[in-house]
């Protein structure tokens, strides 16, 4: 037998009395991690299979890339992983901090639905077998399809830390598929209705969802926006944070300030603001430095719009719907990546490619006509 294999054999086994096999053996393989000081084992149907993984963890092991199997529990990792991100020590992969509702959120729903369950198991006894009978049990309880999706991201960035340290070696959560929420499909505005839902609004809240179809800032960020940011002078808005109902005062959620422009549209609706609170250090949508109640200004909204016969929108279609009307103006999409405060411009096509039909077609206009006025010319 080739070192560092054994050949396992049936408890029924005639071999273990001298005899001849009569069982189907299977194969251990191990190999010796010195940083560890520990043997990997792994166990294998057939002796080539078991020659084969020897070989590659071998490698890894030598390349620092495979560890022995970590102790560590599914419940100690989350726990160490929640607290070393509050602290502001483990950040998203833009390398922001992650927000306290996020943090919140991963806590909760790794306490009513899954560390009771698994919490005890090692991170590395944990299979996708095993995240698959969780899921089915989450959809068997009738748990909505979003709350699944936060779930396994908790679980999921979990083990993504977990690998960068070495005590595993993959990320089960990657072979798990979710099921597709079933909500309600976002809802953009086109320009003509947006300044109908506009005019049936009670005048003082007209300015705060004017913010949100025509400059695209998230509620949060509303909710923290002071005069400060705003340079009418300029037509320019500064967005550098957001509100946290229990943290107040946070960064944006990509982690940077951007600069959006106040379109003219928009204009009007902020001057008259800025008659209805002029306290140059207040907020723009708040009483001083207590921000706007969203609930509130949520139901009149609702209570205008039905009275005005008109489908309503949220705040956050209110920011697609900003979107939307740069996108069918011709602006190009690295700047409304900037304009909505998104990490990366692969986001913002990911979100609105849908709404960016023909862009083929003009791609190929324009190198067309970039190679014939070249060619043609030398």
């Amino acid at each position: 037998m080739a070192a560092g294999i054994r050949t396992r054999h049936g408890r029924s086994c005639r071999s273990r009395d001298g005899g001849r096999c009569n069982c189907t053996p299977s194969y251990e393989a191990w190999v010796y991690s010195k940083r560890d000081d520990k043997k990997i084992r792994k166990t294998f149907k057939t002796l080539a299979e078991a020659k084969a993984w020897r070989t590659d963890a071998g490698s890894a092991v030598r390349q620092r890339v495979l560890r022995a199997p970590s102790k560590v529990t599914l419940a100690e990792a989350a726990s160490e992983w929640l607290e070393r991100a509050q602290a502001g020590r483990i950040r998203s992969r833009s390398g922001a901090r992650y927000k306290p509702g996020t943090l919140r959120r991963y806590e909760q729903v790794l306490r009513l639905h899954v560390l009771d369950g698994i919490g005890a198991h090692r991170l590395a006894d944990i299979s996708h077998f095993d995240l698959r009978e969780l899921r089915d049990r989450l959809q068997g309880d009738d748990l909505d399809a979003r709350t699944i999706h936060v779930i396994f991201a908790a679980i999921g960035v979990i083990y993504g830390r977990a690998i960068e340290m070495g005590q595993v070696a993959v990320n089960p959560v990657s072979s798990v598929t979710l099921p597709r929420p079933d909500g309600r499909r976002t809802r953009i505005a086109p320009p003509e209705e947006a300044t109908r839902l506009l005019a049936a609004l009670p005048e003082e809240d007209r300015p705060i969802w004017a913010m949100a179809m025509y400059a695209g800032l998230r509620r949060g960020e509303l909710r923290a926006l002071r005069w400060e940011d705003v340079d009418l002078g300029a037509n320019r808005i500064r967005v550098e944070r957001g509100w946290d109902d229990v943290e107040g005062d946070q960064g944006t959620k990509s982690g940077r300030a951007r600069i959006v422009p106040i379109f003219a549209k928009l204009r009007p609706y902020l001057e008259a603001q800025r008659i209805r609170t002029p306290d140059p250090d207040g907020l723009v949508f708040g009483r001083g430095s207590v921000p706007f109640a969203v609930h509130r200004i949520r139901a009149r909204a609702l209570a205008a719009w039905e009275a005005a016969k008109l489908e309503p929108l949220t705040l956050h279609d209110a920011r697609h719907t900003a979107a939307s009307v740069m996108i069918a103006s011709g602006v190009n999409v690295k700047a409304i990546s900037e304009y909505m405060g998104h990490s990366s411009i692969s986001i913002t096509v990911d979100v609105y490619g849908h709404l960016m039909p023909g862009w083929e077609d003009e791609a190929a206009d324009l190198v067309n006509a970039y190679l014939a006025r070249v060619e043609g010319g030398g």
